[in-house]
């Protein structure tokens, strides 16, 4: 089997790939990348002499270059990761979020109508579903849930959300779709919160959270969601929307702190910024329908995966201080 990943030197994507390699590794992996600020070839470095592993620099926007690789490989699948990602470079730029994110779906799904195709799974985001209030504990997210977004990063994800269903009814179309929640884990670009505040903690440098730092997060360590999405490829019911939860809702200060207690750093690096415009209070996923259709149930604790986060950038400064660098 022949498998595209889109994006597969950015965080999910690569672990996505090494997870798959691992896995099966009688299957062929093409990562097609483009490599923007958040992608990284040398990410992929352990795996660039696998001779079941392609790498391609490829814009998922550019038809002719896509249809080119689609000729070449014939794929009986296709995973796409490749988004712009980051909520507030979404507010200071909206277009390159809409390019990508909607129309580099677009010509991906153009591409496997036209060489056929056994499964295209869409990685979305818990995003498309806007914020919970904090003061209902009860409530969590559903496949059910209405689309209402906050951001222009999360309208781009819920609008190819869309576009993937709409190829799917109308042409046909064999698509899947998985809204995760917050992921954190090994090669994370160090602008997101986690390894943000690891990187900066241990440099003493001021540890910047937004407002009070209340909103909530639900984590999920990247692994367990490698472990989701290669379930929804394989038994995933076409056409299918899948929420995928850590079950580990944290208050973002929280978080701050138990990166502070975990490095030896003091409290006092953590400094209150103005707060994010439009910033989401609470996201929290209910899981029950992939645990009940695919029995998949998230199985790393968040203080097991935060310390093993944790670890993971103290062992691997190069690879981090090389982007801080650039």
């Amino acid at each position: 089997m022949t498998i595209i990943v889109t994006g597969g030197a950015g965080f999910i994507g690569s672990n996505f790939i090494f997870y798959m390699l691992d896995s099966y590794p009688e299957d062929r992996i093409v990562c097609m990348d483009k490599l923007t600020y958040a992608g990284n070839l040398s990410t992929l470095a352990s795996a660039m002499d696998n001779p079941h592993f392609r790498f391609c620099k490829i814009d998922i926007c550019d038809r002719e270059a896509v249809y080119r690789l689609f000729e070449e490989e014939h794929p009986d699948m296709v995973v796409n990761f490749a988004a712009e990602s980051h909520v507030d470079r979404s507010i200071e730029n909206p277009e390159i979020f809409l390019d990508t994110n909607v129309k580099g779906t677009a010509v991906l799904m153009d591409a496997c109508r036209k060489y056929g195709i056994a499964r295209y799974h869409q990685v979305s985001t818990d995003e498309v579903y806007g914020d919970l209030p904090l003061n209902r504990p009860d409530l969590f997210f559903t496949e059910e849930t209405p689309i209402r977004t906050s951001s222009p990063y999360s309208s781009s994800k819920a609008s190819a959300d869309l576009l993937v269903l709409a190829y799917y009814r109308t042409y046909g179309l064999p698509v899947t779709i998985s809204r995760c929640s917050n992921n954190y884990g090994p090669y994370q670009f160090p602008e997101k919160l986690i390894p943000f505040m690891i990187i900066n903690a241990l440099s003493d440098k001021p540890l910047p959270v937004y407002g009070e730092g209340v909103n909530v997060r639900d984590w999920l360590y990247v692994k367990d969601h490698c472990r989701a999405i290669d379930l929804i490829i394989h038994k995933g019911r076409v056409g299918e929307v899948y929420n995928v939860g850590g079950h580990n809702e944290m208050k973002n200060i929280d978080i701050v702190k138990l990166i502070c207690k975990e490095l030896g750093k003091p409290e006092s690096l953590i400094t209150h910024v103005t707060d994010r415009k439009g910033h989401d209070l609470r996201y929290a996923i209910d899981p029950t329908k992939i645990h009940n259709e695919l029995g998949w149930l998230p199985e790393t604790k968040f203080e097991d995966g935060i310390k093993e986060t944790i670890r993971w950038y103290l062992y691997n400064r190069k690879w981090w201080e090389m982007i801080i660098s650039r």
